[in-house]
């Protein structure tokens, strides 16, 4: 293979493997029934004007199997945290205490359960989107190259090696998806 095709390979399995980390980080974000910290990832709060992440202000813990804790490091954060759960619409109520705010998960109905499959089902697809538009640029970046003086075979063996990354990540995101239903089924 020529250091041509090696660096467009490089380069769409660099780009793949970015887009497997953000549908894995995605993924973590659907509630399976367990409290997990990392649910409240991507929610932002105003501290003192700018948009903050959430764990940033302050501690997130995980009580218990169905308890999320968060102890702001100001008690004057303690609006501002329920305000942004509230308006981030994730379907829990924060309960402020005046020390710190609680998130009970309610239990999982078989409907909702339903609905986080598809959910899950939805990032999967669009993952598998954007690493088959990485193929595609990928094979264009190659037919390119052939016709500024790539020979032939070269070309079809680096079509052939981009096409099995792509194999190896779509297959990858399936084995996700499944642990994943598999988690969110089980009651």
């Amino acid at each position: 293979m020529t250091g041509e095709t090696t660096a467009i390979l490089d380069e769409a399995s660099i780009s793949m493997k970015k887009a497997m980390e953000h549908f894995e980080s995605e993924l973590i974000k659907i509630r399976a029934g367990k409290a997990n910290p990392t649910m409240l990832d991507g929610i932002m709060v105003d501290y003192y004007g700018n948009p903050t992440p959430i764990n940033q202000v302050g501690n997130i813990s995980a009580m218990d199997a169905r308890t999320l804790t968060i102890q702001p490091w100001e008690k004057n954060m303690l609006q501002p945290i329920e305000r942004a759960i509230i308006a981030a619409n994730i379907g829990i109520n924060p309960q402020n205490d005046g020390n710190i705010i609680r998130l009970f998960l309610p239990p999982l109905t078989e409907e909702r359960r339903k609905d986080l499959v598809k959910k899950s089902n939805n990032e999967g697809e669009q993952a598998k989107i954007t690493i088959r538009n990485i193929r595609r640029e990928a094979i264009e970046q190659i037919k390119k190259s052939e016709k500024e003086g790539l020979s032939e075979d070269a070309a079809i063996e680096g079509e052939v090696a981009v096409q099995e990354i792509t194999n190896e990540y779509i297959s990858l995101i399936e084995k996700h998806l499944g642990a994943k239903e598999k988690e969110i089924m089980s009651v």
